[in-house]
């Protein structure tokens, strides 16, 4: 008899959250959010501003800690793992602000990345790793559609592009999960269609969630969205069931909220 094919429910999660929670003093940032992400799945977080996105992606990253609840990546505990180790184990991320090397090329931004996740050290003399981890550099640079900006420096290149870099500084490790946060923000409309065609064409095997104020981009992009408010979870669905759906329209106009 033939073997049965795993069911999408039999696949262990790559990421899965119980009750989570985080509080900053008297403000319950994040609370109760129960969040279970498949391997390979595109997943939008949506939400209004202080909705608690970004921090419930500090909480999953490990840049901040649970007051609350628990957080298994990759099959692990990580609730109280450190950022550095969940970066190790396959997990990155992008930031709502820049951090990218603006005085350094695109190069020397991608080969940072690449020697960061490596546990690697800057060397005074280069050696056999240290090309292979440029020439990695330069496939990343191809892949985000910087392959002819390599040796600009990034503080000359458009807002466009360094949101491109940034995807590929993500990639340098070969992520597992790969986490963005608003990466279309700020972007004009053709720079945030290039950016939805590059994260449509990522590697079906990398699994990606995004926070993303763009209607447009986060739908399309996405498998499954979680949509949040006041720190909670109130919503999960397709993209098609989320562009029907009153609720999200009443939070995203501003009307009264009927949770509270």
């Amino acid at each position: 008899m033939a073997a049965t094919a795993p069911t999408a429910d039999s696949v262990e999660p790559i990421l899965r959250l119980r009750k989570v929670g985080r509080r900053f003093g008297g403000v319950q940032a994040v609370r109760d959010v129960d969040l279970t992400v498949a391997p390979g799945e595109r997943r939008a977080i949506l939400g209004p501003n202080g909705a608690g996105k970004t921090t419930l992606f500090n909480l999953i990253s490990g840049e901040v800690l649970p007051s609350a609840g628990t957080i298994e990546s990759f099959g692990q505990d990580v609730t109280y793992m450190p950022a550095r180790k969940r970066c190790r184990m396959g997990l990155t991320r992008t930031f709502q602000k820049s951090r990218l090397f603006l005085g350094l090329s695109v190069e020397d931004n991608l080969y940072l990345a690449v020697l960061g996740v490596r546990d690697g050290h800057l060397r005074p003399l280069r050696t056999s790793k240290d090309a292979e981890m440029r020439e990695r550099a330069r496939e990343l640079a191809e892949a985000v559609g910087l392959g002819g900006r390599l040796d600009a420096l990034v503080g000359s290149l458009s807002h466009g592009e360094q949101r491109q870099l940034e995807v590929g500084m993500a990639r340098g490790g070969n992520p597992r999960l790969m986490m963005l946060d608003e990466p279309a923000a700020g972007l004009s409309p053709g720079e945030r269609g290039a950016l939805t065609e590059l994260l449509l064409a990522l590697d079906p095997s990398i699994t990606l969630i995004l926070i993303e104020h763009d209607m447009d981009v986060a739908l399309r992009v996405a498998e499954r969205v979680t949509m949040m408010h006041d720190g909670r979870v109130v919503i999960e669905g397709t993209p098609a069931e989320i562009r029907a759906s009153t609720l999200v329209h009443d939070l995203y106009l501003g009307s009264s909220f009927a949770g509270e």
